[in-house]
């Protein structure tokens, strides 16, 4: 557990229902106090569930982060837990992370020279109810990509690809493959903050 005292108001942390050190890293950013915990779901199949049905890369990413709230609150009905996940739209094809450094590097040619959006949601719920939920976007255009960067990206960045969708954290290597951002930091980096933070002043967990 990790934040300030002074701003939070519940005796209890919040959970986040993730392992990621992204995510984990913004919320210690921000002075909160949290544990993480898997939520242990099987998101590749949740997802190709959904993109059998159609459905758009924004409620994509917003039923992962449900699903991941949901699971990690019934086993922790008494703190908030938020969920959250990122898939990336690009003109309608969806993205989700590599699953390997070929796909990887695939991924970038495709993003090469062109704008994608990054549907970032979060989920917050207590005691197996939903109390929040929000799909903010950012837009991220790629700069022209040639065959040898990509391959020396590939190499240099390694298995640290297979954390990111599209192939690219800003905080890291992946600032070489931008040229424009459209949107806040932590949005980009998976867990929006702003809208957050502003629900757990509303809620009274946080001082407002």
């Amino acid at each position: 557990m990790s934040g300030s005292k002074a701003l939070w108001q519940n005796p209890l942390p919040l959970i986040l229902a993730s392992k990621s050190a992204a995510r984990q890293a913004l919320l210690t950013s921000a002075g909160l106090p949290f544990e993480a915990a898997d939520a242990k779901i099987d998101e590749r199949a949740v997802e190709a569930s959904l993109l059998a049905q159609k459905a758009g890369a924004a409620e994509v990413a917003a039923h992962l982060a449900r699903a991941k709230a949901l699971a990690v609150s019934a086993l922790r009905p008494d703190h908030l837990v938020i969920g959250a996940d990122q898939v990336l739209d690009l003109d309608g094809r969806l993205f989700a992370k590599p699953k390997d450094l070929a796909e990887a590097a695939e991924h970038l040619a495709l993003l090469s020279g062109r704008t994608h959006e990054l549907h970032s949601a979060f989920c917050v719920a207590r005691a197996g109810r939903i109390l929040k939920e929000e799909v903010p976007t950012a837009r991220l255009t790629c700069r022209i990509l040639g065959q040898s960067f990509i391959a020396a990206y590939v190499e240099t960045a390694g298995a640290e690809l297979l954390n990111s969708v599209g192939a690219g954290a800003v905080e890291g290597l992946g600032i070489h493959v931008l040229e424009k951002i459209e949107g806040d930091h932590a949005t980009i980096m998976g867990l929006p903050l702003i809208p957050l933070l502003q629900f757990l002043r509303e809620e009274g967990s946080l001082l407002a």
